[in-house]
């Protein structure tokens, strides 16, 4: 049952792995600084270079979904007060999974907007204990603990003004890593705009992972259920996934479509299963 929750992948260009937590080889895009810049008319980049966090307005509420890194905490708060927000027109913050890339900036955006933290309930232990769950290859990763507000369900929906942001549970890369869903408008069009959990395996260990038995149940589940479901604009964590920063040149230099393109979440899905597939018979024939 949906409830309303409201606001009162492997080698290759692609598919990037994520790197030792002890050591210091993050990508520097990740905490680069770049300009926000509009996807639809109520959708806004406000991430890094490397690291992406999105704005979904309605008038003077809006929902942030990830938090990215501690270290862009000021970078994103200065791209949503750039815009024209305040940082108190923030009402729920959101997450795409319980990583620190993508999770660790969360508790001090909590702080500075007021708003709330809802999360799928796969993830809310990693949230609250600051640490990532699963066997992995990277060793142990941790990050700023956050209180989860709102423990979501599959289906619930997020709302803040008249943005509906629906949560869809596409476990693998975490337990509880969550496809967001929108609809908007881009330039008075309508679009569906799916903000999809990473596929990839990210060092995650798929053969005998203690503390994640099912995670390649899951994964082939997730990849099932995202490839049965329609975009018009993909709106990943990692905006490399979708040459993002090269379409929005494409857009302003004229082509008012760049960020639509419908059959790129099933690409990505298959470019993600061929990746996962791979790498679990490697960890097969290994054993």
């Amino acid at each position: 049952m949906r409830k309303i929750i409201g606001a009162a992948f492997a080698a290759g260009t692609l598919f990037v792995s994520l790197p030792s937590i002890a050591s210091a080889q993050q990508p520097a895009a990740w905490k680069e600084p770049t300009a926000p810049f509009r996807i639809t008319d109520n959708i806004y980049y406000v991430g890094t270079k490397g690291l992406a966090s999105y704005l979904i307005a309605a008038g003077d509420e809006a929902i942030l979904l990830d938090g990215t890194l501690d270290d862009n905490v000021a970078a994103i708060e200065e791209n949503i007060r750039s815009l024209g927000f305040d940082l108190a027109d923030v009402k729920v913050i959101v997450n795409s999974h319980a990583h620190f890339d993508h999770a660790a900036g969360i508790a001090r955006l909590k702080q500075s907007t007021g708003a709330q933290v809802a999360a799928h309930e796969g993830d809310r232990a990693a949230l609250e204990n600051g640490r990532h769950e699963g066997d992995n290859s990277y060793g142990i990763g941790r990050f700023p603990a956050v209180k989860v507000d709102r423990v979501l369900g599959d289906g619930d929906v997020v709302s803040a003004g008249d943005v509906l942001l629906t949560a869809t549970h596409t476990p693998g890369h975490t337990k509880g890593c969550t496809t967001w869903s929108a609809d908007s408008t881009d330039n008075g069009v309508a679009r569906r705009v799916v903000f999809p959990c990473s596929m990839t395996v990210a060092g995650n260990i798929l053969v005998g992972n203690k503390s994640y038995p099912g995670i390649v149940d899951d994964y082939r589940r997730t990849f099932d259920r995202i490839g049965a479901m329609k975009a018009d604009i993909v709106l990943p964590a990692h905006p490399e996934f979708v040459d993002l920063f090269e379409r929005k040149k494409r857009r302003d230099a004229g082509d008012l479509d760049a960020f639509v393109d419908g059959n790129l979440l099933t690409e990505l899905v298959e470019k993600s299963r061929a990746a996962f597939e791979k790498q679990l018979k490697k960890e097969q024939t290994s054993r």
